[in-house]
C-alpha cells in the first residue's frame, strides 16, 4: 500500500468542499468577533445569541438526528456525579438570586464575567459555543 492511500492529501478532495469549509470558518470567526464586541445585556447582544440559536434549532427540527439506542444499563456512579454537580450549580445560582447576589455570595455569571471580559476571549467563547451547538445538531 502506498503512503498516499493511507494519508490522502487535499488534492484528492474536491476544491469546492475545502472552499466551503474555509468560507464557513471565516463567517464563524467574523460573527464571533462581532458578537464578542457587543456590550453585554443589551438588545443587540441578546439578538446575537438568539439568531444562531434559532438557526441551529430550525436545522435540528428540520433534520432530526438518528436515535441512538438506549444502553442496557445505566452507570449509577457516573450519573450521581453529574447529578451532584448540576444540583450544586443550580443551588448556587438560586441562592445568589434569592440573596440579591451580594459581594459575599456572587452568582456564577458575576464570577465568570471578569474572566471573559477581554474581546478576544469573549469572541473565542462565542465561537466555542457555536461549534458546540453545531456538534449537537450534526449528531
Amino acid at each position: 500500500m502506498a503512503a498516499e492511500d493511507l494519508y490522502p492529501s487535499a488534492a484528492g478532495r474536491p476544491a469546492r468542499g475545502i472552499a466551503r469549509k474555509a468560507a464557513a470558518g471565516a463567517v464563524l470567526a467574523g460573527y464571533s468577533w462581532l458578537a464578542g464586541g457587543l456590550a453585554p445585556f443589551t438588545t443587540r447582544s441578546l439578538l446575537s445569541v438568539l439568531l444562531p440559536g434559532a438557526v441551529l434549532g430550525a436545522i435540528a427540527y428540520g433534520r432530526p438526528p438518528e436515535r441512538i439506542p438506549a444502553p442496557a444499563t445505566m452507570d449509577v456512579a457516573g450519573f450521581s456525579y453529574w447529578l451532584i454537580a448540576v444540583a450544586a450549580l443550580f443551588e448556587w445560582e438560586a441562592s445568589a438570586f434569592i440573596s440579591g447576589s451580594h459581594w459575599w455570595h456572587p452568582s456564577l455569571t458575576e464570577l465568570i464575567t471578569p474572566l471573559i471580559a477581554p474581546h478576544p476571549v469573549r469572541s473565542a467563547a462565542i465561537c466555542v459555543w457555536l461549534l458546540g451547538g453545531w456538534a449537537l445538531v450534526r449528531r
